[in-house]
């Protein structure tokens, strides 16, 4: 038996281009996935699921060691004290029984271990971190931030804070790790262990203590639980090539499976006990379905200096949440907020080779020189949690695991709509304030999912009625189960995610410990 099982979510071929079209879908839309990426991310038409007509939901996944963490976009951004009240002061979703005072420790904790660049910038919606050296703007960046910063007084223009290692400390070097070498191929994984993934830094860390035995190629089916006394007493799994069922036994189980993962896994547990699935007394489970709003943005030529920059820096800038703020009333017809993500480049020499037609002497002169300076802008919203969009299973439907398939019942609902009418707003008053031209507008919002932060299937709450977590990540039914994945968001905020589910991880983590030591588990 093992005193703790952690399920994560990570099975594992370049394809040619037309099996792509053919086999992925609903991964291909992803920006990081090309024919040399490929291996990472699942092959759709081995692993369907359902949504209901008219209602697409992009669900992007990797079922391998390590999971997304090796393609994931890197940017790592605390959650502030104002997120943590947001749904005890406007009644959306349940209040978090934390807040920003509990998990702070955490988030230093988790930045000095796995890495993060960035400046320290004193503000109340996004609080400082533990960093290492920011990476520097480049010369056009620091011109946009100087202009829209004077343009517009509220809004604030940084390096984005990303798991990026500047400068290693001794504790990343004994762990093999090595500083970026600015080659922005990232989501093929990095070989130097420059940026933050399991492979490179938690699960060699843990290999460390003796304590680890991974266990791959097994599809977690259900949580075990004892009759008698409720409690989780281990998981069931499928070996993905046999197909033969197994189990592992242990005193705690650690749910980690992804958001949607997670509440399939629980939904899947259902036993005369339980006849709507694990740690469901409250009917919560699969419900608050939330990604941030993703896909609408701006772009536009500036003119800028004629300087030039080394390398590919795998980041950009980003514009903090800027509407809503505790103390400040802002005139606009939503709640919560959005940032913007985005960069400035020079058209590089590939585009400059391929702008148009030319042979020769002309055609070498023009790649030799950077084209014009691209500014490039997206907008990052919150979305509240709703019970109405959810996950459930088709009992009728299995995969070829015999697992039942999710559907996904999730929608934007009013006020992401009236939050991606003022991204474009803004977003287009800020390249008109630099002088850009060839402004263009992407106004089409992708369908959730896309944005990769899905959370909230398995929402922490104060009250077992309407949570299925506490403020430890405990299941409120199942005092020995703990879940500290996205599912376990209460609200989203509208920065990324990952950051927050690492901190929680580890305070839940320290917890379990804790009470399997003195016996209360």
């Amino acid at each position: 038996m093992f005193d703790a099982i952690v399920v994560g979510s990570g099975m594992s071929g370049g394809i040619p281009e037309e099996e792509l079209a053919r086999d992925y879908p609903i991964q291909r839309q992803c920006y990081a996935v090309s024919t040399a990426t490929q291996q990472y991310w699942v092959k759709d038409s081995e692993h369907p699921y359902e949504t209901p007509e008219g209602k697409p939901f992009s669900w992007i996944r990797g079922y391998h060691l390590g999971g997304r963490s090796i393609m994931w976009g890197r940017q790592t951004y605390r959650m502030s004290e104002m997120d943590f009240q947001a749904n005890a002061l406007d009644g959306h979703g349940s209040d978090w029984p934390i807040r920003y005072a509990d998990l702070a420790p955490w988030y230093d904790h988790i930045e000095r271990f796995i890495g993060v660049s960035g400046s320290s910038e004193g503000l109340d919606q996004l609080p400082d971190g533990q960093f290492l050296p920011a990476m520097p703007m480049n010369d056009a960046e620091k011109l946009f931030k100087a202009k829209v910063e004077q343009a517009f007084p509220d809004r604030k223009v940084i390096i984005g804070r990303c798991a990026h290692l500047t400068e290693t400390r001794p504790h990343h070097e004994e762990l093999g790790r090595n500083p970026c070498q600015y080659r922005s191929l990232c989501e093929r994984g990095c070989s130097y262990g420059a940026y933050h993934s399991s492979l490179s830094s938690s699960l060699p860390a843990a290999e460390r203590t003796g304590n680890l035995t991974i266990v791959t190629d097994a599809i977690v089916h259900s949580v075990i639980t004892d009759p008698r006394t409720g409690k989780a007493t281990g998981v069931r799994v499928i070996d993905q090539n046999t197909r033969e069922a197994r189990t592992y036994d242990s005193r705690i189980v650690f749910l980690c499976a992804s958001t949607i993962g997670t509440a399939q896994i629980l939904l899947n547990s259902r036993s005369d006990a339980n006849p709507r699935g694990l740690a469901n007394s409250s009917d919560m489970v699969g419900r608050n379905l939330m990604d941030h709003i993703y896909g609408v943005g701006v772009s536009g030529t500036v003119q800028g200096p004629d300087t030039y920059y080394r390398g590919r820096r795998p980041n950009g800038l980003y514009i903090p949440r800027f509407y809503n703020l505790p103390g400040k009333q802002s005139e606009v017809d939503f709640i919560r907020g959005f940032g913007f993500q985005g960069a400035m480049q020079r058209v590089n020499w590939r585009q400059m080779a391929t702008s148009q037609p030319g042979v020769g002497e002309e055609l070498k002169a023009r790649v030799r020189k950077p084209g014009p300076w691209m500014a490039f802008f997206g907008g990052f919203g919150e979305m509240l949690p709703n019970p109405d969009n959810r996950v459930t299973l088709y009992a009728s439907k299995v995969d070829k695991w015999g697992i039942p398939l999710v559907n996904i019942d999730c929608t934007h609902g009013e006020n992401e709509k009236k939050i991606v009418s003022r991204i474009l707003v803004d977003g287009k008053a800020m390249l008109e304030a630099v002088g850009a031209t060839n402004i263009q507008v992407r106004d089409k919002i992708n369908p959730p999912g896309l944005g990769i932060h899905e959370m909230g299937t398995a929402c922490m709450g104060k009250d077992p009625r309407k949570s299925v977590l506490n403020g430890y990540n405990q299941a409120h039914d199942v005092p020995n189960l703990f879940i500290t994945d996205g599912a376990a968001m209460a609200s989203s905020g509208c920065q990324n995610p990952s950051l927050t589910y690492m901190a929680l991880s580890a305070r839940a983590a320290f917890h379990a410990s804790e009470v399997l030591k003195a016996g209360s588990i």
